[in-house]
């Protein structure tokens, strides 16, 4: 099987961080920044930023109208953070006119843990990633789910209390979750260290790739 080619959305945000952790997890890494170029991957990462600017970014560059397509026809996508909050198909606290991608059924909450000073380090477990070793996570002006339907798989919630045994006001909050090709996780592993959520999201993009081979994919 030939190496999968993973794009990252190169508007704005965590651009390089992400591009490091996939080339180090067996990925060929591209940017991507034109509808020419989505063309080409077999996945693609929305990186952690600013969810109203990647929003308005994707219409100046006319990029919105081919990713929302390719996300309908089965796109493999990650999102970290205002990832997650642009593959959401309903989001709480957003600008007026933000929009989203969509393509996830969950609500998300747009910068729910709070402001810039209110960023934080804890350890989680995540279904089908962490294999009873917790991972470090960072969450920056992170979003949650508020809300995910049926068909969504909850991957981890954050847990009751804290890893000094203090109890935390956030308990129980959706922040990482699947549903079919799509993959969302709050916080940002891209910054830890950690590659394991990188190593999951290409396993699903090389699993597509073997269901539907390209040139099926691309008719």
């Amino acid at each position: 099987m030939n190496t999968p080619t993973i794009g990252v959305l190169a508007l704005q945000g965590d651009v390089d961080e992400h591009l490091t952790a996939l080339a180090s997890v067996g990925a060929r890494p591209v940017t991507v920044r034109r509808p020419d170029e989505l063309a080409l991957v077999d996945g693609l990462v929305l990186p952690g930023g600013e969810s109203t600017t990647i929003d308005k970014l994707l219409r100046i560059f006319e990029l919105r109208d081919p990713l929302r397509a390719r996300i309908k026809e089965g796109l493999p996508v990650y999102g970290s953070c205002a990832g997650m909050i642009l593959l959401a198909d309903r989001i709480l606290d957003g600008t007026a006119d933000q929009q989203t991608l969509g393509g996830m059924d969950v609500v998300v909450r747009r910068n729910a843990f709070g402001r810039q000073v209110d960023s934080f380090e804890t350890d989680l477990d995540v279904v089908g990633v962490s294999a009873g070793a917790a991972m470090r996570t960072a969450f920056i002006r992170a979003p949650w789910i508020e809300e995910a339907g049926r068909d969504v798989e909850v991957l981890s919630r954050i847990p009751a209390v804290d890893t000094q045994g203090r109890a935390v006001a956030a308990a129980g909050r959706i922040v990482a979750a699947r549903q079919g090709p799509l993959l969302a996780t709050a916080f940002h592993p891209e910054i830890t260290g950690d590659t394991r959520v990188h190593r999951l999201f290409v396993s699903m993009v090389a699993g597509d790739r073997r269901r539907f081979p390209a040139a099926v994919r691309r008719q």
